[in-house]
């Protein structure tokens, strides 16, 4: 079998246990990939573990901000934790977006503990003919 080790996996690990979970005054990063698709600007968070409903997304201005809380699964009294790599706590991502993204009709989707949010971009910013007259005749350019 193939395994692929991390040389920096277990600073990580031993980072997370000082600095301890995320708090509303100090989340902790989340993942996340950013790409273009058509006519949307699409960006995904990795929010394993995480309910729908502790997920808050603000926009104000061009500012798009995510936060989102990992809490503790209920244990009963008779467990001992032998091995917790999960973090837990706030974890928040703030993005400033162009002008060109259209940031009244954002929308959101969680599946599979991804969230998912498409921008489209703003009519004005794709790309349109504009027609250029010359004395009696038009001639069209592409912009």
């Amino acid at each position: 079998m193939l395994m692929r080790t991390d040389p920096f996996r277990e600073l990580d690990r031993l980072a997370q246990q000082l600095m301890g979970p995320g708090t509303w005054s100090r989340p902790s990063a989340m993942p996340m990939d950013a790409y273009r698709e058509g006519d949307e600007y699409v960006v995904a968070f990795d929010l394993p573990g995480v309910s729908a409903d502790a997920i808050d997304i603000d926009v104000e201005r061009n500012m798009l901000t995510v936060k989102a809380e990992r809490r503790p699964v209920a244990k009963a009294d008779d467990v001992q934790m032998e091995l917790s790599e999960r973090p837990l706590g706030v974890f928040s991502r703030q993005i400033v977006l162009a002008d060109t993204l259209d940031t009244e009709r954002i929308k959101a989707d969680y599946d599979a503990g991804v969230l998912t949010l498409r921008i489209p971009i703003a009519e004005r910013a794709k790309p349109r003919r504009i027609s250029v007259g010359v004395g009696s005749g038009q001639k069209e350019i592409s912009g």
